[in-house]
């Protein structure tokens, strides 16, 4: 897949920033402000939970987000690179990563856990969904640019 210059500037741009805000909320749940979020989280929903337990709750959460994080980070620098060499796959490929994406932070967001409420923190589910908006208009960019033949100059 080729696309001419001003269009993939656009869309690598788009996947830059979804790269960006994919660190950012891999990071949040470190931060101390999220920390007392996911420890308030896990304390509302297990009261008779002891300090021990709300810190291991909290760890594996922030292990887990982080890890979800760090696989993102990869798909992000591998469609980036895809899309600037012009791979013919790269729709394809970046429409696939988005769909998974985007079904792996609505199941952060709305799945329940044994309290009956959210296991995560919502806060926290909804910055999940940040960097799907910005593969969202990374797809569209990708989808909606001019198809250039192999060999063609581009604009």
């Amino acid at each position: 897949m080729t696309t001419t210059r001003p269009a993939q500037r656009r869309t690598t741009a788009a996947m830059v920033g979804g790269l960006a805000l994919t660190v950012l909320v891999a990071v949040a749940p470190f931060l101390d402000g999220t920390t007392h979020l996911l420890a308030d989280h896990v304390r509302a929903g297990y009261p008779g939970y002891g300090p021990d337990e709300v810190r291991a709750a909290v760890t594996a959460y922030q292990y887990l987000l982080a890890g979800v994080g760090v696989v993102g980070v990869v798909a992000w620098l591998w469609a980036i690179r895809a899309v600037r060499s012009g791979r013919r796959w790269a729709r394809g490929a970046a429409t696939a990563a988005f769909a998974l994406a985007l079904v792996l932070a609505l199941t952060a967001l709305l799945t329940r856990d044994t309290s009956g409420d959210v296991g995560l923190a919502p806060a926290l589910g909804w910055a999940g969904l940040l960097p799907c908006v910005a593969g969202a208009v990374a797809v569209v960019l990708l989808w909606r640019a001019p198809r250039v033949s192999p060999g063609t100059p581009a604009a």
